[in-house]
């Protein structure tokens, strides 16, 4: 019931706004608290097949949204990606880094410290 809702209401009004990569249409992608309440088991088992996650609204206003567990994992990986590189470019800008000769070097050594310590223990 709630994809032939979703259908009559696209029909009636084709407003899309871009989020970034995606479209957001409004037709399809925001609803109001009390439809969703009233269609939830349908709504929440169609979640995978969303290409967008849902919208809902409260009082004509957007209250929450509401996405699969895959899409969210996507969405918060991404996020964490994004921050990571950031946090890296911040580095390089600050002069924070090393390089090939000096990582390498560090590594020789502390390896041949633990060579060391393992065979003082036999």
């Amino acid at each position: 019931m709630a994809k032939a809702v979703y259908g009559l209401r696209a029909a009636e009004r084709q407003a899309t706004y871009q989020i970034g990569e995606r479209t957001l249409q409004t037709a399809e992608d925001i609803i109001p608290i009390a439809e969703l309440k009233a269609n939830m088991s349908e709504i929440v088992r169609g979640l995978d097949e969303r290409p967008r996650p849902l919208v809902v609204t409260l009082n004509g206003k957007p209250a929450a949204v509401v996405m699969s567990p895959r899409e969210y994992d996507l969405l918060s990986y991404k996020s964490r990606f994004i921050e990571a590189l950031s946090e890296g470019l911040a580095d390089v800008e600050a002069g924070r880094t090393y390089d090939a000769d000096q990582v390498f070097g560090e590594l020789k050594k502390e390896l041949a410290s633990k060579k060391h310590r393992k065979s003082r223990t036999r």
